[in-house]
């Protein structure tokens, strides 16, 4: 890889910055002064520095986020602030995107990377990969529901949901739920409540398959996943 990409792609400037720094001596590769972008390196070989810093290459970002509610789940939107927004700009440099999507109002885990093939197995209908939600419902949720549930409800434009797994936490006037859904339909914890009579007044999610939300990260906060919820989580769809 020329080593002007390699700056570039770190956060380091765009070329013509990254030529700047070669140019005033700034960029060692293995303690030899690189002054010629041309210059081809091998990141996972070749130690690179800038200005006495070594720079840790990465080709791709791995991050969990506790979504905060009034971040749209996109990476850039012309009203709202998105949750890559919320990013610092060396984790952003690499331009990752949120895997799916949760509501504007919803809180809660989501996946931030610029894995293509990861996010797709993921996302992929064929697949399957469980979503859990805990739900605080306006309305008391009953033994019917989860039979309901488990069938697959009908949803306002006539689909029939898959198989739902829903537990009851608490009931009353209001209820504590956990569903767990295989699907991403547009707004659909929301919907199937609708469809049996009662409302979402609040929505987090808390795992996507094998990846369960960090009870530590306070909402808006994010960290990289750990080596082994990555390699878990790959090979949970390896296995599929």
């Amino acid at each position: 890889m020329r080593i002007d990409k390699l700056l570039a792609n770190m956060g380091y400037g765009s070329r013509k910055e990254v030529k700047d720094l070669l140019k005033k001596g700034n960029v060692r590769c293995d303690d030899k002064v690189v002054k010629s972008p041309q210059v081809h390196v091998d990141p996972g070989k070749n130690i690179i520095t800038v200005f006495g810093e070594t720079v840790e290459y990465k080709e791709a970002v791995y991050l969990m986020m506790n979504k905060p509610p009034g971040y749209v789940s996109a990476t850039e939107d012309q009203r709202d602030l998105t949750v890559v927004d919320l990013l610092e700009p060396e984790d952003a440099v690499l331009n990752p995107f949120p895997v799916g999507r949760l509501d504007k109002d919803t809180e809660g885990l989501l996946l931030i990377t610029n894995d293509g093939k990861l996010a797709h197995q993921l996302l992929s209908p064929k697949r399957h990969v469980g979503k859990t939600y805990f739900a605080i419902i306006e309305g008391r949720v009953t033994e019917e529901d989860i039979e309901a549930f488990q069938k697959g409800v009908p949803l306002d434009d006539g689909y029939v949901t898959q198989p739902a797994d829903l537990k009851i936490m608490s009931h009353g006037e209001t209820s504590e739920i956990e569903l767990t859904i295989t699907e991403g339909k547009f707004h659909q914890v929301k919907r199937m409540f609708e469809s049996v009579g009662k409302r979402v007044t609040y929505l987090k999610r808390l795992s996507m398959g094998s990846l369960k939300l960090d009870p530590d990260l306070q909402t808006g906060e994010y960290r990289e996943l750990t080596d082994q919820e990555l390699e878990q989580l790959q090979n949970e769809q390896i296995k599929k």
